[in-house]
């Protein structure tokens, strides 16, 4: 085998390997970097990105609905095709453009997983690979569901590049992922199961707030099926079947694709980490402070597959750059995770910040709970939209804010107030002295607290 030689090497090219990437061949190194699918990531090829493309058509949908009767006419109906064809216009460029800026910095490009042979060689495309530092960026993967028939099952990737949208659809798994496609399959004319083993979606979130987002979800026509365990899938001529197991009895429901939305796990399994001497859990590669394996030093990880960091987009740039520091200057750099805003896109949106309600409690000896509805101030009314509420959790002895939670058409974005407040200890007087634009989303929160 063809051996090669490198101060750097990157798995995956996603926002956090493209960093430690572009970092490193800056300072002078000498960089290579791979990648088993498209060059660019989850996020901007088939996740994230492509997502909120197709959930702007839906807006369109929800908007003119909530408002036909009060100027609307007619609601429009969406042509999945041509909304498929315009999301392509967003992501079918990203991995060329990708390449290119790693081309033009002089980096070697790859285009398989690579599979460690020790703690600083590697294999890849036939060649033997030398590294003084090695850092696995690869993200997330669907988690594998393992039941008869599980071979039919498509992922959110097929749900993101099918071009003609399904009659009738079941997703396994009221997470983020299922939630938001639920949603946007639904307002796109199909018909919309979704199956989870909880009592509830979205269990990382308020209770009291997804209560108001999954009866708002049944208005639109989807319908739940909670506390189940799948048993199998069988394939039909035109139609599946699920076979699923509630409550000590055997149900079978007939669809025409199924999705699995069960979660995301670490992509790690064809790595041959134990070669590497890596040790990773669940949540990912095991590492210190500085973002580097506590088992294997020449060896970092960041994004996702990172077991310190959160699974989410934003952090995964700050992730590349700690380590970009770390392999250039030495250990000089932790990593620092400020208060992280997180959302569920579906209309209407679900966004959280800080702590929980009962983290809150745990927390601090007394909490202040403001709860309510607020679809009756002017903001919703004006838009006629059916769902808007918060929950608010302050310190009662200070008066700062220490959790937010909200549903309601601009959550995604307003949420983003309330983590600017709480990672620089704002109280509830604060806010309420900022004078915000009028009438705006944003200035309802000094309704909030």
């Amino acid at each position: 085998m063809k051996e090669q030689k490198y101060d750097v090497f990157v798995i995956g090219s996603g926002v956090a390997g493209q960093t430690v990437a572009k970092a490193s061949v800056e300072s002078g190194l000498k960089v290579g970097i791979s990648d088993k699918r498209e060059y660019g990531g989850t996020c901007a090829n088939r996740g994230c990105d492509p997502k909120k493309v197709l959930l702007g058509a839906t807006e369109v949908i929800e908007a003119s609905k909530n408002l036909q009767g009060k100027g609307i006419k007619d609601v429009p109906e969406l042509n999945w095709k041509k909304l498929m064809s315009f999301k392509e216009d967003f992501s079918q460029t990203v991995p060329k453009s990708t390449e290119k800026k790693m081309r033009d910095l002089g980096i070697d490009m790859y285009h398989q997983s690579p599979k460690f042979i020790d703690e600083n060689t590697l294999s890849v495309e036939g060649k033997i690979i030398q590294a003084d530092k090695i850092v696995i960026a690869t993200g997330y993967e669907p988690r594998e569901l393992n039941f008869k028939g599980s071979k039919h099952l498509k992922t959110s990737d097929d749900f993101l590049s099918q071009k003609k949208l399904p009659k009738r659809i079941t997703f396994i798994g009221a997470g983020y992922v299922g939630m938001e496609f639920a949603h946007i399959a639904a307002r796109a004319g199909a018909d919309v199961t979704v199956i989870d083993s909880g009592k509830r979606p979205l269990k990382a979130f308020d209770a009291d707030l997804v209560k108001e987002l999954t009866a708002y979800s049944k208005e639109l026509g989807i319908e739940f099926i909670f506390n189940a365990k799948i048993i199998g899938l069988k394939k039909g001529t035109k139609n599946l079947k699920v076979s699923f197991e509630k409550k000590g009895k055997a149900e079978v429901l007939k669809t025409r694709a199924v999705f699995n939305t069960a979660g995301r796990v670490p992509a790690i399994s064809k790595l041959q980490l134990e070669k590497g001497n890596i040790t990773f859990n669940e949540n990912g590669i095991e590492t210190n402070d500085y973002l580097q394996s506590t088992s294997n030093a020449n060896v970092y990880a960041c994004g996702d597959v990172s077991d310190k960091g959160l699974p989410l987009t934003p952090l995964s740039s700050k992730e590349g750059n700690v380590v970009g520091i770390n392999i250039i200057k030495g250990n000089k750099k932790k990593l620092e995770i400020p208060v992280t805003p997180s959302v569920v896109f579906t209309l209407p949106n679900l966004a959280s910040v800080g702590y929980s309600e009962e983290e809150a409690k745990s927390r601090y000896k007394n909490v202040v709970v403001n709860y309510r509805s607020i679809s009756d101030g002017f903001n919703a009314k004006r838009i006629n939209a059916p769902v808007y509420a918060y929950k608010l959790l302050l310190n009662a002895r200070t008066n700062v804010i220490v959790g937010a939670h909200l549903i309601g058409p601009a959550a995604g974005e307003t949420i983003n107030l309330f983590a600017l407040a709480i990672n620089q200890g704002m109280t509830a007087k604060q806010i309420k002295q900022t004078i915000f634009t009028y009438p705006s989303w944003s200035n309802d929160i000094k309704s909030m607290v």
